[in-house]
């Protein structure tokens, strides 16, 4: 049966199809203005304190000294270092301005689907930096350490030393992203669940590549837990699709 409250929230989606393109346009750009703007908020204010995040992202290291190789190069470091812990606090505030974007335009089925793949995105890039932070890094590290310490004294410039860790962070955070990915082409019916299990033995060898290809070090256990990560992450996926099919 209709209900009146149906033919409200059919007049009400139809109000906000029938807006015109500019419109739409219109609100894209200032929630796009409102973003820049608290990322430039945040970016400042990490920037003030930039040496309690300059000593946390030490922190994966012991007995090493790092120098700058030019004058500026300390200063240019901390330039990035606040904009991109900017960046990553204003990813919720990002986020927010996408649902905001969005929702209006959705059915509720669409809400239910969009809003937590969102959610899961944001929380999963999450676990994929503390995992990073708490296990990949210090493990690159102490093995290059470990390779060298009776040959050379560890003296690392402190830029590459954060560009390493950077591209770690990052490309972990993008990896953790698989089981979102996997839903999305589930519930599109692209790729079923029990066709993701069934090419467990092409993930396997996928996931070694991935691993050696996101992990800016040489060393093979980094690699290994990435890979085995990856694999979780996959089969997490597999499962999840299987729950939310059946």
């Amino acid at each position: 049966m209709v209900t009146n409250s149906d033919f409200n929230f059919i007049d009400k989606k139809s109000t906000i199809l029938e807006l015109p393109f500019s419109e739409h346009i219109e609100e894209l750009r200032q929630r796009i203005f409102h973003l820049f703007w608290i990322i430039l908020l945040l970016t400042c204010v990490a920037f003030l304190e930039v040496k309690f995040l300059v000593q946390f992202l030490e922190l994966p290291v012991s007995n090493v000294k790092f120098f700058q190789m030019a004058p500026g190069e300390y200063f240019v470091s901390t330039v990035k270092i606040a904009f991109y812990t900017g960046l990553l606090f204003g990813s919720p505030f990002a986020l927010g301005q996408i649902m905001l974007f969005l929702l209006p335009g959705l059915t509720k089925k669409e809400t239910n689907i969009i809003l937590p793949l969102l959610l899961g995105s944001l929380g999963l890039f999450g676990l994929g930096l503390t995992f990073s932070y708490k296990a990949l890094i210090p493990a690159a590290l102490n093995f290059f350490l470990n390779y060298s310490e009776e040959v050379i004294e560890p003296l690392w410039s402190f830029d590459q030393y954060f560009e390493f860790i950077l591209v770690l962070f990052y490309s972990t955070g993008i990896a953790f992203q698989i089981p979102i990915i996997q839903v999305l082409l589930g519930l599109l019916n692209i790729v079923s669940a029990k066709q993701m299990l069934g090419a467990w033995r092409y993930i396997i060898l996928v996931s070694t590549i991935i691993g050696a290809i996101l992990t800016p070090s040489t060393d093979p256990l980094t690699q290994l837990l990435l890979s085995v990560a990856i694999l979780m992450l996959y089969f997490s996926g597999v499962g999840i699709l299987f729950l939310i099919k059946n």
